[in-house]
């Protein structure tokens, strides 16, 4: 108990530290068309995962070294992306290096399960973005990913699948940030650093468990970011629309800029429903494959009605813009 109070005190006097730091050098975050911000914020505030994976190793005696040096890689990469844009395909690179490092560690990186890593690095690669892309009001990365990690420790339990001291300090993490981010007028934004190396970290562990149980339905921890980022892209694919570039058109989005729903309240949103789809995952005595195509369609369908009678709000936003 001791060491998670010490723990909690660095990491809350680091991001205080952070802040000073990008204060200084300048590390903000203008508002533009896409965003659904109206005042200047402070980037990178995210960098307190990477902070909370490096206590996590010197307290704990490195039990997963691989992961961290990648989790580190990723990190930097993207924090020179929040400061100064990088090449894409530069970033890509590392990117995938860094995953290979990752699938080291879980123990698949061999030339008999190549098929294994293929599908891995594209489900990677799939995750990161869509934590990205979903990074774009108050309170959506931090919360979304205590729901996540929340429903991880519960099943950790059960299955101790990976060191619960693990979960807890990056619970920790968010939890601080949260003060910072999950509010009206965020202090801070976590940037790509945080995105991408909470992301990274959320899918080292679930991978890790379904591995440990070989069931592939524990991917439904993260459905509803799934369904809103694969469904939006979709959607702009219809629209003939650069998929690459930034938008305002997923439904949290919607709900925050044109339906003028406050931060908390569309971040709160998403995280009872990936809650509650979580916890039934684990409770429910039904099928899971039953349960899990019965969620996504319900998803689904939700988030096809709510685009059919809210979508007309962002072509008059479009429209204005344009006059």
């Amino acid at each position: 108990m001791i060491k998670y109070i010490i723990i909690t005190l660095l990491l809350l006097c680091l991001e205080l530290l952070y802040f000073r730091i990008a204060d200084r050098l300048n590390i903000i975050d203008k508002p533009n068309l896409r965003s659904s911000h109206k005042t200047i914020t402070l980037r990178g505030g995210g960098i307190i995962f990477l902070l909370a994976l490096w206590l996590y190793a010197a307290c704990f005696g490195f039990p997963y070294v691989w992961f961290i040096a990648g989790a580190t890689l990723i990190a930097a990469i993207s924090f020179a992306d929040d400061v100064s844009s990088v090449p894409n395909r530069f970033r890509i690179v590392v990117h995938f290096i860094a995953m290979l490092m990752m699938f080291h560690q879980l123990g698949i990186l061999t030339l008999s399960q190549w098929p294994a890593v293929l599908v891995a690095l594209i489900v990677c690669t799939y995750i990161i973005n869509a934590y990205n892309f979903m990074d774009g009001i108050n309170g959506i990365t931090g919360g979304y990913s205590l729901v996540v990690l929340g429903t991880l420790a519960i099943v950790n339990l059960k299955l101790n699948f990976i060191d619960m001291n693990l979960i807890a300090i990056l619970m920790i993490s968010l939890v601080i940030f949260c003060f910072f981010n999950f509010r009206k007028t965020a202090r801070c934004f976590a940037g790509d650093v945080g995105a991408v190396a909470i992301a990274f970290a959320v899918i080292f562990m679930v991978f890790s468990l379904i591995i440990k149980t070989e069931n592939v339905l524990w991917i439904m921890l993260l459905v509803v970011y799934g369904v809103d980022t694969v469904l939006t892209i979709l959607h702009r694919l219809m629209l003939k629309e650069n998929i690459f570039k930034p938008h305002r058109k997923h439904a949290f989005q919607l709900m925050a800029n044109e339906l003028k729903m406050p931060h908390t309240a569309v971040t709160s949103i998403y995280m009872a429903i990936q809650a509650v789809v979580s916890l039934g995952l684990i409770y429910l005595p039904v099928n899971q494959w039953v349960y899990s195509i019965s969620v996504i369609l319900v998803l689904c369908a939700a988030y096809i009605l709510f685009k059919r009678k809210y979508y007309h709000l962002h072509e008059e936003y479009l429209r204005a813009q344009s006059q």
